[in-house]
């Protein structure tokens, strides 16, 4: 029997650097976290396509009340923020996003953007 090899961990030098960009959502109404998350891809495929779309790889990493975290690469930074400019509906509904700030930690993103620099 054959032992099977286990796969070597990548080196932080080879690996993605990726940033936690926090924004915040300004709407009248209230409205599910998918279709938010609709909005934003649907935009930034529309703006970049797909590979643009992959270069950034784009991850949600938490929506609360009107607040919410996102993981992207630092090639794909700037063009999520043009996308920020582009989302002006969900839902039939107005609705502007606004980019809070960025950060490479998310605990620090959460801390400095989100709780307002107060544990």
């Amino acid at each position: 029997m054959d032992k099977i090899k286990k796969q070597k961990a990548l080196l932080p030098s080879l690996k993605e650097k990726r940033r936690y960009l926090v924004y915040e959502v300004l709407s009248e109404k209230e409205f599910s976290f998918k279709d938010l998350k609709e909005a934003i891809i649907s935009s930034f495929k529309e703006l970049f396509g797909l590979q643009g779309l992959s270069i950034a790889g784009l991850d949600f990493v938490e929506f609360e009340k009107n607040k919410g975290i996102l993981k992207v690469s630092t090639k794909g930074l700037d063009m999520l923020r043009a996308t920020f400019c582009f989302v002006r509906k969900i839902n039939k509904e107005d609705v502007v996003l606004r980019s809070l700030g960025v950060s490479g930690m998310l605990k620090k993103a959460r801390i400095k953007f989100i709780l307002g620099g107060r544990y």
